[in-house]
C-alpha cells in the first residue's frame, strides 16, 4: 500500500480513493486521519479478494444499478456493497485483523 496526495482531488469532494496498490488523498494532512486510511485499507482488501479487476467491474455495475434505481448519484455511491462495508467498519481500526473473506457480501441490499 502506497499513500499519496493527489492534486486532482483538491477540487472535488473526494477525500480519498484507492486504486490498488495506491491510496490517493486530497490533502497530505489526511495521512494522519486513521479512520479515512482504515476505510481505504478496507477497499485494498476488497480489491485483493476480487483480484483487483473484478472489484472495479463489480463496483461500476453496482454503482449504475443503484443510480438507475435511486436516481441519485450520492445515494448510489453510498449503497455500493463495498462502500457500505467500508463506512460501517471504518472506525474499527482492528477490523482488518478479524475480517473474513468476502465480508462485503453481507452488505448487499
Amino acid at each position: 500500500m502506497i499513500i499519496l496526495s493527489l492534486r486532482l482531488l483538491r477540487k472535488t469532494r473526494i477525500n480519498g480513493i484507492t486504486i490498488f496498490p495506491f491510496i490517493f488523498l486530497r490533502e497530505s494532512a489526511f495521512k494522519e486521519n486513521k479512520i479515512l486510511i482504515n476505510h481505504e485499507k478496507i477497499h485494498i482488501r476488497q480489491q485483493l479478494e476480487l483480484l483487483i479487476i473484478f472489484f472495479y467491474l463489480w463496483y461500476v455495475v453496482e454503482y449504475y444499478y443503484w443510480c438507475f434505481k435511486l436516481k441519485d448519484k450520492h445515494l448510489a455511491y453510498r449503497n455500493i456493497s463495498f462502500e457500505r462495508e467500508a463506512y460501517a467498519m471504518e472506525e474499527d481500526l482492528n477490523y482488518l485483523e478479524t475480517r473474513k473473506i468476502w465480508s462485503f457480501w453481507k452488505y448487499k441490499v
